[in-house]
């Protein structure tokens, strides 16, 4: 199946290019750095072969119209893996995992960003609720076939009542990091740091005082903006293994 797969690759690629002179209303996901800054990425590779260093998931958002007095975000990440179960490297949070320390959260926006604005002017704090699959919170309407596949992240952060902000439209807007170590990776049975991955951000929940207010963002802001992946050339993520779905359609069993 992979190998059947590989020929589609640049086209994945070729979809996750977005530039920020094109930028819409919607969602944006890089590794390294603000989508619309130009110089992160939309696919990660690794040798695998080092315990140290990190892995940086940018998490970015424009709004379709201004939003005033601003709290916060609820966003919601998943990750999917080319092979069945998910790798044991790609197991973080919960107690027992293989890598239970190994993703972390953080709100530093890259004080060198021009294009990208921190929403929350440096005020947000927050963290990764749940990293999980197999419920129905995890799941939502995603295939139960995927479930071994898969995980959650769902993540919330908030600045406090004396800070809310007035957003724009017209304007990416910085949400948070996830930073996925590389601990582990060698001279352990926390295997998988190879297998391909692909993660998409599927959400993000801008949230109010008012709960009428909150605008939720569950789509893309150019195609693919809103998808990396993990070691290059796989999984395609317009091609999942189970049923021959395309990525495509995958995503909308998400919402």
């Amino acid at each position: 199946m992979i190998r059947r797969l590989l020929g589609l690759g640049v086209v994945a690629a070729t979809l996750c290019v977005a530039s920020s002179a094109f930028a819409a209303p919607g969602l944006s996901l890089s590794w390294s750095a603000c989508n619309g800054e130009g110089t992160g990425s939309h696919d990660r590779t690794f040798a695998c072969n080092a315990n140290t260093g990190s892995n940086l998931l940018v998490v970015s958002f424009e709004l379709p119209a201004p939003l005033n007095t601003v709290s916060g975000n609820e966003i919601i990440i998943d990750f999917l893996s080319q092979v069945n179960p998910l790798p044991l490297w790609w197991d973080f949070k919960n107690t027992g995992s293989c890598r239970t320390l190994s993703l972390t959260f953080n709100t530093v926006a890259d004080a060198a960003n021009a294009v990208c604005v921190d929403w929350a002017q440096g005020g947000s704090t927050g963290g990764v609720g749940a990293y999980t699959t197999g419920t129905a919170a995890s799941m939502g309407s995603i295939d139960p076939a995927l479930t071994n596949q898969h995980r959650r992240a769902t993540i919330a952060l908030a600045v406090p009542p004396t800070a809310l902000q007035d957003l724009v439209a017209g304007t990416e807007y910085f949400a948070c990091n996830l930073a996925i170590n590389n601990l582990k990776t060698v001279g352990t049975t926390c295997t998988g740091c190879d297998q391909p991955i692909c993660i998409v951000l599927n959400s993000v929940n801008c949230t109010t005082p008012v709960l009428a207010n909150n605008v939720f963002i569950g789509n893309a802001s150019t195609p693919g903006s809103n998808i990396v992946t993990w070691q290059g050339v796989g999984p395609n993520c317009n091609a999942v293994p189970t049923k021959n779905r395309t990525w495509g359609e995958v995503k909308a069993l998400y919402r």
